[in-house]
């Protein structure tokens, strides 16, 4: 092939193509979508399931059990768990590897529909199930927002006219709002009035539950036209209930004659957010993956300065975390590099063959770089880190093939041939071997790109665009590189008298070369040896697959006890928040208790819900400060709250894992289980100093307490256990016995015990229950025999339909998880488990997978004999 001679001969295809690259780039450069991390597929769904009234263990048999039986016929299942709290079933399918995100929308319907197929064998009284399949898109815009002094209601207001508002934007596929004001209609009867009269419980529910129902009115004859006619509207949703009335022994009485009615905050909220202190709510946008963030962001931007006029004085609208600059800037940080890579290219060429091969070379790779973009933007592969990481690595390979080409044409010319002679000649010995270089270049980053588990789906742009740069450098190396050299280089008039190869550097560089062949036995010994001088080493060398972020962001992990209140949790937390908002280093601190914030970045990683849990995500001043505050926080935490579990964590580069080393046992018997996992915390603790935080996540048992139904004297009143558990509902947090509507809200409506009336320790004994059969109230404590103190496990997690508890640890900081799992592995291994008690192995976080028996391998004892 005479693919340089004929770059040489006919210049205008040469330069068609030089500008194709710079101009073509450029707009691929401009038009590819930019985004922080990779589009990441998260290949798992959760089925949720409500199940009011039933405890844990009653949920993972009469719930969990039946659905996940059900999805486990799905060849497409990898695994399935499950966690399994009072009244509550989240589980978790996750699907093979082997199926990308084009293939994952037909996966989850047919999980849909089996879901559907077994809703029918659910218990009685369990909600049907919700399944959610997008709980992993990433919200990469958040935002605080506080309102001080506003009511609820216009809380509320302002977060849907932000919602509405910010969901026109150009580019914006979605926004989520958490942590609003949760509010309720409260109906409290008295008990005194209800007692007197002796009007049933069920008399004051029927009323209220029908309050808010949508009746059709129908339209009326007016001539040619019909009128329709619309419901009366209530002034507001207090008064509506309060105008209720019901019908009781022939008579018609006011609700309001026998109740309170008042709208209010529910005493335990799910979910509570501060932002530097002050009470808020976060809004996160979600864009588009097809467009460029950058751009979505700046509009985003736009349209909130134009409506933060119209909102109330006082309510301010504060970023959190804002994905859109986090690109922005790194796109500006990669053309600076690629500025200063080329530079540096033509600095040292220039100084070792001169600066006409310099720019030769140089051009060649901006080209090439440049090139790249407009293959990006064929392929939509995203301008992200891991994207524009692969020409930082590539940049250095990218010069090799115009360099050999160059230099054979300046030692061409240098001996009298013209240019074109030159490059057509260097041309023929080296595109071939060229060539074959290039594609084993290629071939060595293909392990990571084309490997089949999530790591390979999130390091795909490396592989791809390192194999673009490449064949696109040898392209043009055979190209424009023999081009550009016609025009720069010249040839030697003296018809190559003296040969360029004789100079000092290379007659040295021929003596080393002929005294290795001499004393080649030498030199093979000292290979071997450098070889497993080398091998040896990479034992010391720490192993880490994907790096801490260079992200100005830190989070503080809290968890109580089990039971622990989430008021409790907002004053545990409440004293570290505001020790860091003196910290210094600290910019901003936004604090979420009972739940996770908004997933706002691709590694962040949501928690299950729960009033004992909060998170802390503090922003500093400069990423470099993180190691110092996560030392500082650790040390004031563990005095400030000790009695629960805190940890301070920096953001990874990578996919989200649950724990850096954690090993996972299977069996029936959940207390065997948990004897199991606390002898396993132990080695944990004992073996090793490298690792904190040790902890299963059942997490501890909880005392919980239950009403001993006397059946003889119940039976006898008409009384049922559906009766009592009612009367201890009203006692405690209330009976939600209907909806009201307010535009796109829907307020609970609660009726409950008057909260005046629980003022004694004895009041949930003299709590009134109506019993049929007398037509009259009597007292709680007539039905039932106390209370018993129960110790039920209320958080069961299940793994592929077996209860599977996980003990789980991490290292402390500047250890890496490999080293710590190294520790505690055979010790771990060596722990004689019962008959019908399976694990699941112990592995660390950061190891990269690898088939293994030890590592994923399922071992039963006693045989323990992996299959």
């Amino acid at each position: 092939m005479q693919i340089a001679r004929l770059a040489i001969q006919k210049p205008l295809y040469t330069w068609l193509l030089i500008l194709f690259c710079l101009f073509g780039g450029a707009a691929g450069y401009i038009s590819v979508g930019k985004l922080e991390d990779p589009v990441f597929t998260l290949k798992s769904a959760l089925v949720i399931t409500a199940y009011p009234g039933a405890t844990a263990a009653e949920v993972a048999i009469e719930v969990s059990e039946v659905l996940e039986a059900e999805v486990q016929q799905m060849d497409e299942v990898d695994f399935i768990t499950s966690n399994n709290t009072p009244g509550l079933s989240v589980i978790e399918v996750t699907i093979m590897d082997t199926y990308d995100g084009t293939e994952l929308p037909q996966v989850w319907d047919d999980m849909r529909d089996r879901i559907a197929d077994a809703t029918g064998d659910l218990p009685a009284g369990a909600l049907p199930p919700v399944v959610n399949d997008s709980f992993g898109d990433v919200y990469g815009l958040l935002y605080a927002v506080s309102a001080p002094g506003y009511d609820d209601a216009t809380v509320w207001d302002i977060a849907t006219f932000l919602r509405r508002e910010l969901l026109t934007v150009d580019g914006v596929a979605n926004a989520e709002v958490l942590g609003l004001p949760e509010e309720a209609i409260f109906v409290e009867p008295s008990s005194d009035i209800l007692t007197a009269l002796g009007v049933p419980p069920d008399v004051v529910i029927g009323a209220v539950s029908s309050a808010d129902t949508v009746v059709a009115t129908g339209t009326a004859d007016n001539g040619r036209s019909d009128v329709r006619i619309n419901a009366p509207q209530p002034d507001d949703s207090v008064s509506e209930i309060s105008a209720l009335t019901f019908g009781f022994q022939g008579e018609v009485l006011n609700l309001t004659d026998v109740a309170d009615v008042y709208r209010g905050r529910v005493d335990t909220p799910r979910q509570i957010i501060r932002h530097n202190g002050v009470e808020a709510f976060t809004i996160g946008i979600a864009g588009l993956t097809s467009e460029n963030i950058v751009n979505v962001g700046a509009r985003i931007e736009q349209r909130v300065a134009e409506i933060m006029p119209l909102l109330p004085a006082g309510v301010t609208l504060e970023p959190i975390y804002e994905q859109h600059r986090v690109v922005d800037t790194a796109n500006q940080d990669f053309l600076l590099n690629l500025a200063m890579s080329v530079g540096t290219v033509i600095g040292v060429l220039a100084l070792f063959m001169g600066w006409r091969a310099a720019i030769v070379v140089g051009g060649s790779l901006l080209l090439t770089v440049s090139f790249t973009f407009f293959f990006m933007y064929l392929f939509d592969i995203k301008v992200e880190r891991i994207s524009l990481g692969a020409l930082i690595i590539a940049m250095g390979m990218l010069v090799d093939n115009a360099i050999v080409v160059a230099e054979g044409m300046q030692v061409q010319m240098r001996r009298g041939r013209k240019a074109v002679e030159a490059a057509a000649e260097v041309a023929r010995r080296t595109q071939v071997p060229l060539l074959g270089a290039t594609v084993i270049g290629i071939m060595a980053f293909a392990g990571i790109g084309l490997s089949p588990d999530s790591s390979g789906e999130f390091l795909f742009s490396l592989f791809a665009v390192i194999g673009i740069s490449l064949l696109l450098s040898w392209v043009l190396a055979v190209t424009v590189t023999p081009l550009l050299g016609s025009y720069f280089f010249r040839t030697d008039a003296g018809g190559g008298s003296k040969d360029p190869y004789d100079t000092m550097f290379f007659r040295g560089y021929g003596a080393v070369v002929r005294g290795a062949l001499r004393l080649r036995w030498l030199v093979i010994i000292g290979l071997v040896g450098a070889t497993v001088a080398g091998v040896a080493s990479m034992g010391m060398v720490k192993q880490q697959f994907f790096p801490p972020a260079t992200t100005p962001l830190v989070y503080l992990n809290y968890k109580g006890a089990e039971g622990t209140s989430i008021a409790a949790a907002s004053d545990d937390l409440r004293v570290l928040e505001n020790w860091l908002l003196d910290h210094p280093s600290v910019e901003a601190v936004t604090t979420t208790i009972g739940g996770s914030m908004t997933r706002f970045l691709l590694t962040y990683t949501p928690e299950d819900p729960a009033p004992s849990y909060g998170q802390l995500v503090i922003r500093v001043t400069d990423h470099a400060q993180i190691p110092g505050l996560r030392n500082e926080l650790t040390d004031f935490a563990s005095q400030a709250v000790p009695w629960a579990e805190t940890r301070v964590q920096q953001i990874i580069y990578g996919p989200p894992v649950g724990a850096d080393v954690e090993v996972r046992l299977s069996g029936p018997d959940p207390q065997v289980l948990r004897d199991l996992a606390e002898e396993a915390r132990q080695v944990f603790a004992r073996e090793t100093d490298l690792l904190v935080t040790e902890r299963t996540d059942w997490r501890e048992p909880q005392l919980t307490t239950q009403p001993i139904f006397a059946t003889d004297r119940a039976q006898a009143l008409g009384i049922s256990r559906q009766d009592v558990s009612q009367a201890i509902a009203l006692a405690t947090d209330g009976l939600r016995v209907g909806t009201f509507r307010e535009f796109d809200r829907q307020v609970p409506v609660l009726i409950r015990t008057p909260r005046a009336e629980q003022g004694t320790p004895d009041y949930m004994l003299d709590q009134p229950i109506y019993a049929p059969s007398a037509g009259t109230f009597t007292q709680l404590d007539q039905v039932i025999d106390g209370f018993e103190v129960v110790t039920r496990d209320t958080l069961i997690q299940r793994r592929d339909r077996s209860p599977t508890v996980s003990v789980q640890a991490f290292t402390v900081p500047d250890v890496l998880p490999p080293q710590a799992f190294a520790e505690v592995r055979s010790a771990i291994e060596a722990m004689p488990l019962p008959p019908a008690t399976a694990w699941n192995g112990v592995a660390s976080s950061k190891v990269p997978a690898q088939p293994s028996k030890a590592l994923g391998g399922r071992c039963r004892w006693p045989s323990g004999q992996c299959c």
